[in-house]
């Protein structure tokens, strides 16, 4: 149960801005580094902001968080299931939006797990996507 009203909750979640992703955007990003991929822009001003994007390639990178993204490795809170069932539900629509907004403007999307993040083929995944042997 909640100890403040929906509005004030609103405001307060409102105001939390994301810091670090020591889980998603970081790794990534010291990944590309490592491996001598370059270029990039974070958080590039076309629809749904990617957390990586190579604009003259048309290549947007999202590192989704497998809690907030509804990844199967994740477990729903016991409290307020109904609540987190609805805000999931809600972000992987807007995901799926914001992946066709951009592919109809001639992007190629890539969408990556948080759990996947550091796997060797997340990064063949996008030195392909760049036209890149890896």
């Amino acid at each position: 149960m909640d100890h403040v009203t929906k509005e004030v909750r609103s405001k307060i979640m409102a105001a939390v801005h994301s810091q670090g992703n020591t889980t998603t955007e970081l790794p990534l990003a010291r990944l590309l580094w490592a491996a001598g991929i370059r270029g990039y822009r974070k958080h590039w001003n076309v629809p749904g902001k990617p957390d990586f994007a190579w604009p003259g390639r048309k290549l947007a990178v999202f590192v989704d968080g497998c809690f907030w993204h509804g990844c199967r490795c994740k477990y729903l809170p016991r409290t307020n299931t109904e609540f987190w069932k609805k805000k999931i539900e809600n972000n992987k629509r807007r995901d799926r939006h914001v992946t066709q907004a951009l592919r109809r403007n001639g992007w190629t999307v890539l969408r990556i797990r948080e759990c996947v993040v550091r796997k060797p083929a997340t990064l063949a995944r996008i030195a392909r996507a760049l036209g890149r042997p890896h």
